[in-house]
């Protein structure tokens, strides 16, 4: 998967406050956005479960810290206190309840006023899905083997 225009929108807000601290990545896949990152100038820790696509980020990004893990759980020490995490297109493989708590150990992971940039699958993409195969719980669906959940406003709202 590539990155695309999506990350490189934020990169002046992300310039703009000098983030000293390391990146969180979580799902980093074959590292496009992590070495997006790396090449504006951030620190990357980024972590994905599968070891092909971690070989693959390490490779592609070698002043990263990728690691294989699975982000349901240890987090990486260092994960506290964050400037900003990074989630794109990767919150969407899990029920609600444990969706909820990937969510509030980012939240958590970050300090006050820090940034949360994750980019999800709409309940309307039906390009990708959205609605396709069968119904797990709401907007969550199996389609040939594999799960996915897509995400509508009040899923997202956090106020």
């Amino acid at each position: 998967m590539c990155s695309g225009p999506w990350l490189d929108r934020w990169l002046p807000l992300i310039a703009q406050r000098e983030i000293a601290s390391p990146v969180l990545e979580t799902g980093c896949g074959f590292g496009d956005d992590t070495l997006t990152l790396i090449r504006a100038g951030v620190k990357v820790m980024a972590f994905d479960l599968s070891p092909e696509c971690v070989a693959i980020a390490q490779q592609r990004a070698p002043e990263a810290q990728i690691e294989c893990r699975d982000r349901r759980g240890p987090w990486p020490e260092a994960a506290n206190n964050l400037e900003l995490v990074l989630a794109s297109l990767s919150l969407h493989y899990f029920p609600w309840d444990e969706t909820r708590n990937i969510v509030h150990r980012i939240w958590n992971s970050l300090r006050p006023g820090a940034l949360f940039l994750c980019r999800l699958n709409s309940t309307e993409d039906v390009n990708f899905g959205a609605g396709q195969g069968e119904l797990i719980e709401a907007n969550f669906y199996r389609d040939q083997g594999n799960c996915k959940r897509f995400f509508d406003q009040v899923s997202v709202d956090l106020s």
